[in-house]
C-alpha cells in the first residue's frame, strides 16, 4: 500500500490488487474517501469538507501520476482478456 503524499494529516493511498474504477484512498483520521481519478467525485466514503478541498487539490495536480500509478499497481485490471474456445469456432453459413 504505497503512500504517495501525506501533508497537513492527509494522508494519500492507492493500493495494489484493487478494483476499478481507478481512485485514490484519502484518510484523515479515522475518516476515509475514495476518489475517482478521473473526475476527482467521491466514490465511497466520507472526508470533512476543509480536507476533502485539499485533496481534491490535490488530486487536480497530480492526476497523470495517479493514473499511471494505479494502473501500475493494477496490472490486472488492465491485462489483455484471454478468447474462449468458443471464440474460436469457425461458423458456417
Amino acid at each position: 500500500m504505497p503512500t504517495f503524499d501525506l501533508f497537513d494529516g492527509i494522508k494519500i493511498n492507492i493500493y495494489n490488487g484493487d478494483h476499478l474504477p481507478p481512485h485514490i484512498h484519502v484518510l484523515y483520521g479515522d475518516a476515509e474517501v475514495l476518489l475517482l481519478i478521473a473526475t476527482a467525485e467521491i466514490y465511497t466514503g466520507w472526508l470533512p469538507a476543509k480536507q476533502l478541498k485539499k485533496a481534491r487539490n490535490w488530486l487536480a495536480t497530480n492526476k497523470y501520476n495517479a493514473m499511471q500509478s494505479f494502473k501500475i499497481l493494477n496490472p490486472h485490471l488492465y491485462a489483455p482478456r484471454k478468447k474462449n474456445a468458443t471464440d474460436n469456432k469457425d461458423k458456417k453459413s
